[in-house]
């Protein structure tokens, strides 16, 4: 089959013609109609996760077709539409067993701890915990930005949050995370505070509901407070940076609730405890959602109440996905962009 791959952290990513994953037992092997393009795809790829062995293919957000089915699946059969969280659990702990997949101690993850959607095909392991139908008229590039940005950004606002009708929510960064807390949080009937560097980002996070739009800046904090009339009641940090960390937390109000999206390289020591303490501030963290959770989330699309489909900006072919990879840190896009593997 076509993939992407690398050879080694921070080198050439290439589209190559790589063996096809077989079905493991319980597990089955999804023919890959889109998959997104994400930024942990480039964290993977800059060496930052321990789990991946080289030659690596990247790519966790994916939407297809079962190709073929392992023995022992009981709930998942060939021609279905189908995709599945970014972190997929063993099915037999106790945390999978109760629902939280997500932080399953065994789990496995496409696109890290084995090959990934930028392909072809994509192998997903114990298919009755972690598969995901998908509703008819839901198309593939939109369920593709399902499996981490948008049921994470779900699970964050509501799961973890709680936000509440009326409340503040201050999201930092507006990419493809935050432009899904933003449309999130907007669904859950709270008000929104964007921030990020990039305006273009920011006018779409208002024609999704955002009252407010900050250009991020020194005094980001300051304002936040000043625009919610005392600070955010929720705070989500989609970039993962240690100044980022900083502000989410000082643009809170006292018992404030800051959540944790964007993935943490080195920051941690930056988290102001101080203040954490002194202001009884909620610190939570989100590891996208298990499997278990998508049904309320899937309802709401389907009745229209939350659009993922309004996220995706751009549809690409492998060979532009090569290009765009090792850029995706970098780069300020707007929305989510979506790879055909068959192009």
């Amino acid at each position: 089959m076509r993939a992407l791959l690398y050879e080694r952290f921070g080198g050439p990513v290439e589209v190559a013609d790589v063996p096809e994953p077989v079905a493991a037992d319980g597990g089955v092997v999804v023919r890959v109609a889109a998959s997104g393009l994400c930024r942990s795809d480039w964290h993977a790829w800059a060496g930052h996760d321990a789990d991946i062995r080289l030659p690596h293919v990247p790519g966790h957000e994916f939407a297809g077709v079962v190709a073929s089915v392992g023995t022992g699946v009981t709930s998942v059969r060939v021609g279905d539409r189908v995709t599945a969280p970014f972190v997929n659990g063993c099915g037999v702990c106790e945390f999978c067993r109760a629902g939280d997949a997500q932080v399953c101690p065994a789990q496995t993850q496409p696109g890290f701890s084995h090959w990934g959607s930028h392909a072809e095909l994509v192998a997903v392991r114990a298919a009755d915990t972690n598969v995901v139908h998908l509703p008819d008229d839901l198309s593939m590039e939109a369920a593709a930005s399902l499996g981490c940005r948008f049921a994470t950004a779900y699970r964050a606002v509501v799961g973890r949050a709680r936000a509440r009708p009326g409340e503040w929510v201050a999201v930092h960064g507006v990419g493809g995370v935050g432009l899904s807390a933003v449309m999130v949080a907007v669904a859950e009937g709270a008000r929104v505070v964007a921030v990020d560097r990039s305006q273009g980002a920011l006018d779409l996070a208002r024609r999704l509901g955002a009252e407010h739009a900050v250009l991020a800046g020194g005094d980001t904090a300051e304002r936040v407070v000043e625009l919610t009339g005392g600070g955010a009641h929720v705070g989500i940090d989609a970039v993962g940076a240690a100044g980022t960390v900083v502000t989410a937390i000082g643009s809170l109000r006292r018992r404030g609730r800051h959540v944790q999206v964007g993935l943490l390289t080195g920051a941690t020591t930056e988290v102001p405890l101080a203040r954490v303490l002194s202001w009884e501030i909620d610190v939570l963290g989100s590891h996208g959602m298990s499997a278990a959770d998508y049904p309320r989330m899937l309802d709401l699309v389907t009745r229209g109440v939350l659009r993922p489909a309004e996220l995706v900006s751009r549809t690409v072919g492998l060979e532009e996905a090569a290009a765009l990879l090792p850029e995706s840190a970098a780069a300020t896009p707007t929305g989510i962009t979506v790879l055909h593997p068959e192009e």
